[in-house]
């Protein structure tokens, strides 16, 4: 454990962000991590709770426990050691993951929870500084191929551990770089895409090869293609060549069917997607030219989603200098303090102000948008309602009525799951949400019902975080593994 009285002796100590009026200027990252001496003194929390309840929240099952004592210890390397055993890339989950291990941390129970995401994002950004972190080449190779649509955390997770298995992995991404959601549709102030493509070098030196530019089957075009992006080319590979040239094809594609609001109006200008306004603007901060990109500046923005990428939405707009940013969202403004001898260890219902919140925002709950008006076929505001819950049943609320002003409507209310022609190309069964029919339990191992597919990430599951993907991407390998050979060595 860490010092046996951390626990009473020391406060939760939180990562720091750069001043709103500096950050708001640039697209960088704008969190201050913790130093040598906060980081150890936050590990020295960890109070040795006999069962571990944080190992179970985190999908990866990183063993925390054991690196909070490490850090607390100075043994930074050995605290790489365990994170990178169980987590292929922790700058990633450092950076973006809600860390459902601090929900379930013991502390958590009537206190401050230990800084686990601070601590494990501290550990993974000196490790690369220390050089700690190298390509693991596999000693022999297997002779089996194995093919991996779509390059996203599930996509990256089971392509390294099956190069490091001794397999030759070819990802197939339809974007023109490699990271999928991770490159497209997270904004670059939160996570740099130069952690993307320091992974990207060294899975290459590990033998992943990756094809950018690939689109397999027939599926929708490439992410932010609502605006024309001068340096798109794409090739075709069907199912049938993939199963004739690849042992097995694991499909991790992402979930990037967008939930739509059929409403009055929808078809004005003015009236995008999430995903057709965050990626335009990762294109632009890579040095691509989009025609027609989609700008925020000077306009009365109105975000309808109160999730992370309708926050990004708004971090987004603030950066390009909207005159006003607002959110909705349909259900209650949740409580400030979650009930806690109700929800522990499980993920609570707060309210959680992200840090483009902070930057300037108003947020609208139990709103519901009834009508899209507009005139010269432009949208230029909202007719709303309120709404009220009771029983699980939504009702408007009488005489609640209002008109607000939009220039720009953002749609974010998150994803149905994954985009049909992929999966009909392969001839996959789908469930009940529309996602890839693949069990995770050990008769089924992520196969689906055509010989040599196998499914993970969102495209099983359904929209959900990155460290889910990680895992999946992670269990699948293992599977595809033991498919090839009749037994793997890789983790759990």
């Amino acid at each position: 454990m860490g010092k046996i009285t951390g626990f009473m002796e020391y406060e939760r100590i939180e990562e720091g962000y750069l001043p709103v009026a500096e950050r708001v200027k640039n697209y960088k990252e704008f969190v201050i991590g913790l130093n040598d001496a906060q980081a150890q003194t936050q590990g020295a929390r960890c109070m040795d709770c006999g069962t571990p309840f944080c190992n179970n929240g985190c999908p990866v099952n990183n063993i925390i426990p054991d690196f909070n004592d490490l850090v607390h210890r100075g043994d930074w390397e050995h605290a790489f050691a365990v994170l990178d055993s169980t987590n292929n890339f922790p700058e990633f989950t450092g950076r973006i993951c809600p860390a459902p291990c601090e929900a379930a941390c013991v502390l958590n129970v009537n206190g401050e929870a230990v800084g686990i995401k601070s601590l494990e994002h501290a550990i993974i950004d000196r490790a690369w500084a220390a050089g700690w972190v190298q390509p693991r080449v596999a000693a022999h190779p297997s002779g089996k191929r194995v093919a991996v649509v779509g390059s996203g955390p599930a996509g990256m997770a089971a392509a390294q551990q099956l190069a490091r298995a001794g397999h030759a992995v070819t990802v197939f991404e339809k974007n023109d770089r490699i990271g999928g959601l991770l490159r497209y549709g997270i904004p670059d102030f939160k996570l740099d895409k130069s952690a993307i493509d320091r992974r990207v070098t060294q899975m290459q030196a590990e033998g992943v090869t990756f094809r950018t530019g690939v689109v397999v089957g027939k599926t929708k075009a490439p992410l932010g293609a609502g605006a024309k992006v001068t340096n798109l080319a794409q090739e075709t590979v069907t199912p049938e060549q993939l199963l004739k040239d690849f042992d097995a094809v694991l499909l991790a594609g992402g979930a990037e069917q967008s939930r739509d609001l059929s409403v009055p109006g929808r078809d004005l200008d003015g009236i995008h997607f999430a995903m057709e306004f965050l990626p335009q603007q990762n294109r632009v901060n890579a040095g691509d030219h989009v025609k027609g990109q989609l700008r925020a500046h000077g306009k009365h923005v109105i975000v309808i989603g109160g999730g992370d990428t309708g926050s990004d939405c708004v971090g987004t707009s603030n950066r390009h200098g909207a005159a006003s940013v607002t959110q909705f969202e349909l259900l209650p403004q949740p409580p400030e303090r979650e009930n806690r001898p109700l929800t522990w260890p499980y993920w609570p219902l707060r309210l959680r102000t992200s840090s483009s919140h902070e930057e300037g925002c108003t947020r609208e709950f139990a709103i519901a948008t009834k009508k899209f008006i507009g005139e010269k076929g432009h949208v230029t505001g909202l007719k709303t309602v309120r709404v009220q819950w009771k029983e699980g049943k939504m009702s408007e609320v009488p005489g609640s009525e209002q008109t607000l002003q939009a220039d720009l409507v953002l749609l974010a209310m998150g994803f149905l799951g994954p985009v049909a022609p992929v999966l009909e190309a392969f001839g996959v069964e789908k469930d009940a949400r529309g996602n890839v029919k693949a069990s995770t339990d050990a008769s089924g191992g992520y196969a689906t019902r055509v010989p040599k597919v196998f499914a993970a990430g969102d495209m099983r599951r359904g929209q959900s975080l990155v460290v889910w993907a990680i895992r999946e991407g992670r269990q699948a390998a293992r599977a595809i593994d033991a498919y090839l050979m009749g037994a793997s060595e890789l983790p759990r």
